[in-house]
């Protein structure tokens, strides 16, 4: 089983995301849209109403929908922990590793009450980066949201059940990034052979860079006719 998402969807990336749903309504796939309030304080959806309805119209079309942050940029910080967050894992868009459970709720909270002010519905929640704290997993419980992932497992909140599921995706940073994370990306089409479903998450960035490009679409060309648009089958 293979599920296919978009990460960092927002006004801000409003051109590689269509570029994106193109490659994938290409082989017959209606990804999972993983949605962020406020890019980088650069894109509000609350100030964008067109932007807005394109969501509803994907929603309505099949699409599951996912509240992704609120910002995806970290806070300041120091120690160990935040240096591999922010420095190694990401950059600095590890939103919800640097928040503490008070400060995080709220932005929870707030994210929440846009997508759903908005009218957008949201099927869970996707840290940025793949990062978070302990404290996530029982907030998430608490506000009935039943879906969350990182780069190697998949929860469902509400019953505590975790899966593994693999993350495929590029890293598009520097050329090293690009050329492990495409290498990885390759290898882990062996994980289907042993019964281990994957994801595969495609972030706007990558296409702006033509290896990534042509890596992304042999990548989608492999999935065609093993993928699920939605994530509850993940867990059957």
């Amino acid at each position: 089983m293979i599920h296919v998402s978009i990460h960092d969807v927002s006004p801000r990336w409003r051109a590689e995301v269509e570029m994106a749903l193109g490659w994938c309504h290409a082989i017959g796939v209606k990804p999972g849209l993983l949605v962020v309030p406020d890019f980088h304080q650069q894109g509000p959806l609350s100030a964008d109403p067109e932007y807005v309805q394109f969501l509803r119209s994907l929603a309505a079309d099949g699409h599951e929908l996912f509240l992704h942050g609120y910002f995806h940029r970290s806070l300041p910080g120091a120690g160990l922990g935040h240096f591999v967050a922010q420095r190694v894992v990401s950059a600095g868009e590890a939103e919800f590793a640097s928040y503490d459970r008070e400060v995080g709720e709220q932005w929870l909270d707030a994210g929440m009450t846009m997508l759903r002010e908005l009218d957008l519905p949201m099927r869970g929640f996707v840290p940025p980066a793949w990062a978070r704290r302990s404290w996530l997993l029982p907030a998430l419980r608490v506000r009935g949201l039943d879906y969350t992932e990182d780069q190697l497992f998949i929860y469902e909140p509400s019953s505590g059940v975790r899966r593994l599921c693999p993350a495929l995706n590029y890293a598009s940073r520097t050329r090293g990034r690009r050329l492990s994370s495409a290498a990885y990306a390759r290898l882990g089409r062996l994980y289907p052979r042993v019964g281990v479903s994957v994801r595969i998450a495609l972030h706007p960035a990558d296409v702006h860079h033509p290896m990534l490009v042509d890596e992304t679409r042999s990548l989608l060309a492999w999935a065609k006719g093993r993928t699920t648009d939605t994530v509850g089958s993940l867990f059957r």
